[in-house]
């Protein structure tokens, strides 16, 4: 049977673009397919907020952060724990990704247009010993542009492809199944579902209009993770976070469901480390939501008080934005699926943003004239959104009555107004104190050390119950799906493995589906910024890789 490409590309996202754009520069005929419309073109990415681990940049100089490769490696494997047998591959993924991302990831991107944010931010700050998990430094670079500007240069290069007649992009090309020939993975089959004008994220329908099967040299499987498939994240919910939740946002659009990965692993494909996930605990209910369950996550600053279910301030150092993970862990075995934030108007003005790029128009828009507004007028406009329309914020200035409203909110009356205020107020007594034992508040003098939170992340230490930073707001927390750090089990060309742990013949996977890498080269924890990173570097090698074998 003839081909009709070189070699296809299951997935438009931008692991599927970066895949497509490498093949075709080496002048490789591609078929990329995706399910949804051409409107959801980039997937996940376009609503990034576009962050990338990089590491001992001239960014980071210039703010007088000292990083390196060895920094770098000893804060990324103290958070990956890797601690299983198959986590050779993953833990050689992250060994070259390390190489990436401290050496030609920011200049390789740099020469293809992309641009960052000159302020560093400091995610994952760990809070254990320096061999434990966390970032020792900042170093998530907001890309110029946010999701859109990370997928700017690889879109780009794929429509540019495309008019040379070497991609042939087929939306609403549903993927069912994966041929074979005597052993090798030659092609896919499945349902070209009907046309359909939803909006980008929006849930489109699955009507077949026919069938479709198209053979080739290497199939690439970029399909993403399991976020939206809540079903699939409970059946694989990790143990030692304690019970599936009840109650869950999605993160990422419904048609993230993992359905490709189940029919990749028919066809002979190890998927290892399912139960590693990273799910976060600050989700808010979006107020506009674009697709099924929408939820937006609060990128937080040190300074607001953080309390489970009961009114219970969390433990030593589950502040905000320390241990995404470790956080979800202590929040599961309280038996709630909610947590609260409780702050003031000078903390929220500051401190808040909302991940995502269609909450942060300054730097989607590529506008410094926003930037500056931003920086200079108070509460955020996204933010002050959610403040008023929001149905996970309270906002009061009587200290009593805010309680009441937390307590109606829930629904369940567990929060006693006596005790809240005692813990407020001791930690408040500290405030004033250069000294002190509130660990929090040494975090809190330790962040606006570095001049990047002091400028725009970290506001003033003040008391909370202070009417000057009034009023007082509460934030109902909300667990949010991301990401699947497992997947499709590859080695360092992106090729599958099957169960005995040799490639599969014509089979290449990267992204989400590959676990970013091997399978899993997160291991337990991320860095933060290395998502969008993991998509592009093993997108490139599989690109590559693939291109080279059907040369």
């Amino acid at each position: 049977m003839p081909l009709d490409a070189d070699a296809i590309v299951i997935g438009g996202g931008l692991a599927g673009l970066v895949a497509t754009a490498e093949l075709a520069e080496a002048g490789r005929k591609v078929i990329l397919l995706d399910q949804e419309p051409e409107q959801s073109l980039g997937g996940q990415a376009f609503w990034s907020f576009g962050g990338l681990f990089l590491v001992d940049t001239p960014e980071q100089r210039r703010l007088r952060i000292h990083d390196s490769r060895e920094l770098a490696t000893q804060d990324w494997l103290g958070s990956a724990g890797f601690d299983r047998p198959e986590d050779e591959w993953p833990r050689r993924w992250a060994q070259a990704y390390l190489d990436f991302a401290a050496g030609e990831k920011r200049s390789w991107l740099h020469s293809q247009g992309m641009r960052w944010f000159p302020i560093v931010g400091w995610a994952e700050r760990g809070g254990y010993l320096a061999t434990g998990h966390g970032n020792s430094v900042p170093r998530f670079h907001v890309t110029w542009g946010t999701g859109p500007g990370v997928l700017e240069p690889f879109l780009r290069r794929v429509r540019e492809a495309a008019d040379k007649g070497l991609v042939s992009l087929r939306f609403r090309h549903r993927v069912t199944g994966l041929t074979t020939s005597a052993g090798t993975i030659d092609g896919v089959e499945g349902e070209i579902l009907e046309p359909s004008e939803a909006a980008r994220g929006q849930a489109s329908s699955r009507e077949t209009a026919g069938a479709f099967a198209l053979k080739a040299q290497a199939v690439i499987v970029t399909s993403g993770g399991i976020g939206g498939n809540h079903d699939l994240v409970r059946q694989h919910w990790p143990r030692r976070l304690g019970d599936p939740p009840r109650q869950m946002l999605s993160g990422v659009p419904d048609h993230v469901d993992g359905r490709m990965l189940g029919i990749t692993e028919a066809a002979g494909g190890r998927l290892i480390n399912r139960d590693r996930m990273w799910h976060y605990v600050e989700g808010i209910a979006n107020w506009d939501p674009i697709w099924p369950q929408h939820g937006i996550r609060i990128l937080p600053g040190p300074s607001s008080l953080w309390f489970d279910a009961r009114g219970n301030r969390l433990p030593v150092p589950l502040f905000p934005g320390f241990d995404t993970l470790g956080t979800l862990e202590h929040l599961r075995k309280t038996g709630f699926d909610y947590s609260w934030f409780v702050l003031t108007r000078g903390i929220i003005a500051k401190e808040f943003a909302l991940s995502g790029s269609e909450q942060n128009p300054d730097l989607t828009d590529k506008s410094w004239r926003k930037v500056f507004e931003r920086a200079t007028r108070g509460i955020p406009a996204p933010v002050q959104a959610f403040m008023d329309k929001g149905e996970d914020f309270i906002v009061e200035r009587d200290f009593s009555r805010l309680v009441a409203r937390m307590n109606a909110l829930s629904g369940e009356n567990l929060l006693d107004a006596a005790n809240l205020r005692t813990q407020i107020e001791a930690r408040d007594r500290e405030v004033a104190n250069p000294f002190g034992k509130d660990l929090q508040m040494t975090a809190l003098r330790g962040a606006r050390a570095y001049l990047g939170d002091r400028l725009i992340r970290t506001a003033k230490p003040h008391r909370i119950l202070d009417p000057a930073y009034g009023p007082l707001i509460a934030v109902r927390l909300n667990i949010l799906t991301r990401k699947s750090l497992g997947g499709l089990e590859t080695d360092l060309s992106s090729r599958v493995l099957g169960a005995d742990g040799e490639a599969l013949p014509g089979l290449y996977a990267a992204g989400e589906a590959a676990g970013f890498g091997g399978g899993g080269l997160h291991g337990y924890r991320a860095l933060e910024g290395t998502f969008l990173g993991g998509c592009i570097f093993s997108g490139r090698i599989a690109g590559r890789e693939a291109a080279k074998a059907v040369g």
